[in-house]
């Protein structure tokens, strides 16, 4: 018997085994797994000792999403994992492995690094940001979107980066009484558009988008945000501009990594 996946049913008997005293060899013969796959889940999914099956399923669901989107070679992460080290941004990693025939898309990075986070590694401490934390806290910024489309719904294409037109956009804070400023980053080309605006209100936000897309309006095709209040006019921006506007998932800030990364350096 070889190592296995385990479903959700068999982590909460471990859970039970354990509490009642069983070892891991023990537990593997009760539930008919071999023992490397218990001691496995121990080793990842346990925290101090204490071993919790609902967490260890969110986990364990967590590493299988970052892996399954695109298929990454173990040499290729131990890359992604140097450039971390190194300080290198998620986009840089990406420029240079495709390159260096070492290829992960920075998306693809974002999710490995909120995976290994929830799994309790530490390499969401290397980004330039500091210790953001991508996909566990909680967004200041989230309010309710009238009729919004989930990125859910967004085209395979704009994923892949085939095509000129989709953009991420995103708002920087400046200090008290500055005002704002409006980001554009368009996903293949990287090309990167900033308005300032007198304050962060959603009309302010509106008409800036609309006004620097509008020599290329031709060619726009998608809008990503966030869920921040300063959108609640995607409405207005996809019918002047003819596009479909749509909203990343709460807490994902690597569905926007472009956005993330531009607006990092800019501050």
């Amino acid at each position: 018997m070889t190592y296995q996946q385990l479903t959700e049913g068999k982590r909460y008997q471990i859970s039970v085994l354990l509490g009642q005293g069983y070892r891991p060899a023990d537990i593997a013969k009760t539930i008919n797994v071999h023992r490397s796959t218990v001691y496995r889940e121990l080793d990842r999914n346990g925290l101090n000792d204490d071993y919790h099956p609902e967490q260890a399923q969110q986990q364990a669901m967590a590493r299988r999403a970052a892996a399954t989107k695109y298929k990454v070679s173990t040499l290729t992460i131990e890359y992604v994992e140097l450039g971390l080290s190194l300080h290198w941004s998620p986009e840089q990693i990406s420029g240079v492995g495709r390159l260096i025939d070492m290829q992960a898309g920075h998306e693809w990075i974002y999710r490995h690094i909120a995976a290994d986070e929830v799994a309790g590694g530490k390499l969401y401490k290397a980004l330039r940001q500091g210790h953001k934390r991508y996909g566990l806290g909680v967004n200041t910024k989230r309010c309710v979107i009238p009729d919004p489309r989930s990125i859910d719904e967004r085209p395979e294409v704009v994923d892949n980066r085939e095509r000129f037109g989709d953009w991420e956009v995103d708002t920087v804070l400046g200090k008290q009484g500055t005002g704002a400023l409006v980001t554009l980053a368009e996903r293949k080309s990287r090309m990167y558009l900033v308005r300032k605006v007198d304050a962060k209100r959603a009309v302010d936000v509106r008409d800036a988008v609309i006004d620097m897309l509008k020599p290329y309006a031709a060619s726009v095709r998608t809008i990503t945000a966030d869920n921040g209040s300063e959108f609640v006019e995607h409405k207005a921006i996809a019918d002047a501009l003819n596009i479909d506007f749509y909203f990343a998932h709460p807490d994902s800030s690597w569905e926007r990594g472009l956005s993330e990364n531009f607006n990092g350096l800019l501050r």
